[in-house]
């Protein structure tokens, strides 16, 4: 206890960079990993005091929104993965942002008709989805919480009013993001007088985000869906600089998150469970697991050519699928079942052949009561998001993945919070080869997403693991890679989050620069590969893993995480 509460004060004082703290912990009790120390030990002050999971997510997710702006907060949307140790049972919280009323097909069509580039959308209030997090906390806290709603402000509220130290994450990103000196809200928050940008080390204070957090504080919901956050919202997205957006008061009143039935399907031995659609992530991390399962674990290892092989084709097939079938199932007839259909997946694997790349892989024909003439979607790669994993003393389990979309979102605030991009996660163009694309923008819709928090089970159903990540896109296979290496693998959660990623989005095989990968890619490159070996930064993974007498917790050397536990 005393071990751990010196790493705390440390990290929390600036004395220990965050990429140097031991990156696994163990504990008995409770258990948290998330992307910034102060909003891990905000999640620890209310397991400490007896909290729930769930209580613990609120308040790491409003410090979240404070110290790193530029991938989360309440201007934005998350999915919540929630296991009830109590009645063993495992439900979803859809907190996804949604079009308003003035969305259009076209609506990110440039006046020839073709679709704009999607940084030339993201600025301004065009792209501004109405925010899902506060509504979709104040749901599960309904069902889950066991503090009073206002307590699990006090950290953060704390925290704005009297700053804290930029972290490395937020320092790079501040000055590696040129649009941000022309951006008045990110200028005024961001930068000096003199137009130089906040470094690490310096202190940052946000009394109006603590003014915002007082008021949903006291007033729950409707202190953000109405009133005068609301209205800050609405003219922030009428009245952004570049380019306007329609969304009004009776979008944001009207907004409902919702509570949804999680995905699930078996490997090996195992019950992995993760989010539905919107999300296309649970899905396809299903997949991609249940195309492995045809291949003995021996061909799974991490870091052997035959792995590397194997999940590039596996992924190529689920990341196909996904970009045919997956939209919001309120508009379009998902064939969920059909997707993860043990036949069916089965199917797609006999298409992998273990000693050459299959090429661009096309989508299967799942098994479906509806079926629907598609076009595959063609998605722009962002990242703009973070992840949280916890525990509590009861041993129920939340994971939850949150989004501003894109860094620092649409680049406008209101409230002294960031608001999101999430409608460009719509497909731009609503036609293709003649044919309707499942996630063109309507009013009311949700908008496709990647984000993937997943919690693993043994035979028995017990809790096993816990796993999510950042990294648009990729997201889906940072999670199914890092669930492979430990179930395969036999890896600790450090070395699995750790280890070098290898991506496939059904294009080419991207892998992550590291010791001993030029003679991987040789290796896929005599297969038929194309490969591209790059430094990335994309994940951010956290996970929590039961163990003899308690958990184990890790998080991505590559951001700025931190597990604490008791």
């Amino acid at each position: 206890m005393k071990s751990m509460r010196l790493v705390i004060a440390l990290v929390l004082a600036g004395l220990v960079p965050a990429q140097a703290q031991i990156t696994e912990t163990v504990a008995k009790h409770h258990m948290i990993a998330a992307a910034n120390p102060h909003a891990a030990a905000a999640g620890l002050e209310m397991l400490r005091a007896g909290g729930s999971a769930v209580d613990a997510a609120v308040a790491t997710q409003l410090v979240l929104g404070l110290v790193e702006p530029e991938s989360s907060g309440i201007g934005g949307g998350a999915f919540m993965l929630v296991y009830d140790r109590i009645s063993r049972k495992t439900t979803s919280f859809d907190g996804r942002e949604m079009a308003p009323a003035s969305a259009t097909p076209r609506m990110f069509l440039g006046p020839d008709g073709q679709p704009r580039t999607k940084s030339d959308a993201i600025p301004g209030g065009l792209s501004v989805g109405i925010p899902g997090v506060i509504g979709m906390l104040d749901l599960a806290h309904k069902k889950y919480g066991k503090l009073p709603w206002a307590r699990l402000f006090q950290p953060a509220i704390k925290l704005a009013d009297n700053g804290f130290a930029v972290g490395p994450k937020l320092a790079r990103t501040i000055a590696g993001f040129r649009r941000g000196a022309n951006m008045p809200d990110i200028k005024s928050h961001f930068y000096h007088a003199d137009g130089t940008p906040l470094a690490e080390g310096e202190i940052y204070k946000n009394p109006e985000y603590a003014q915002s957090l007082r008021k949903i504080a006291a007033e729950g919901p409707d202190g953000f869906y109405k009133g005068a956050i609301a209205q800050a919202i609405v003219n922030a997205v009428q009245h952004a600089p570049g380019q306007t957006g329609g969304m009004t008061l009776g979008d944001l009143a009207n907004y409902r998150a919702q509570e949804r039935a999680p995905v699930c399907g078996d490997y090996r031995r195992y019950q992995v469970c993760s989010m539905g659609p919107p999300s296309s992530g649970g899905i396809a991390v299903l997949q991609i697991l249940g195309a492995l399962q045809r291949f003995p674990s021996s061909q799974l290892q991490p870091g052997t050519l035959s792995n590397a092989h194997l999940f590039a084709q596996a992924s190529k097939l689920a990341y196909a699928d996904r970009a045919k079938y997956l939209a919001d199932p309120g508009f379009v007839p998902v064939p969920i079942k059909g997707l993860i259909d043990k036949n069916y997946i089965a199917s797609r694997a006999a298409l992998i052949d273990p000693a050459k790349d299959m090429g661009r892989a096309e989508a299967g024909n799942p098994p479906s009561e509806k079926h629907t003439q598609l076009s595959p979607q063609k998605s722009p790669v962002r990242h703009g998001t973070s992840h949280m994993t916890i525990v509590d003393d009861a041993g129920s389990v939340v994971a939850m993945t949150t989004s501003v979309e894109s860094v620092f979102g649409a680049n406008i605030m209101a409230g002294g919070f960031m608001l999101n991009n999430t409608l460009t996660d719509f497909s731009f163009q609503p036609v293709l080869d003649g044919l309707p694309v499942a996630n063109a923008p309507a009013p009311g819709k949700l908008p496709l997403s990647a984000m993937s928090p997943t919690i693993v089970f043994n035979t028995d159903r017990s809790f096993l693991l816990s796993v999510g990540s950042p990294g648009g896109p990729a997201i889906i296979d940072y999670v199914a890679q890092t669930l492979s290496g430990i179930l395969d693998g036999k890896m600790s959660p450090k070395d699995a989050i750790a280890m070098p990623r290898e991506l496939n989005m059904n294009g080419p095989t991207q892998m992550e620069n590291a010791p001993g990968v030029d003679k991987l890619a040789a290796g896929l490159t005599a297969m038929g590969h194309t490969v591209r070996v790059s430094d990335q930064e994309g994940s951010g993974l956290h996970g929590i893993m039961k163990v003899k007498g308690g958990y184990i917790g890790a998080a991505d050397p590559r951001r700025d995480g931190i597990a604490l536990g008791d």
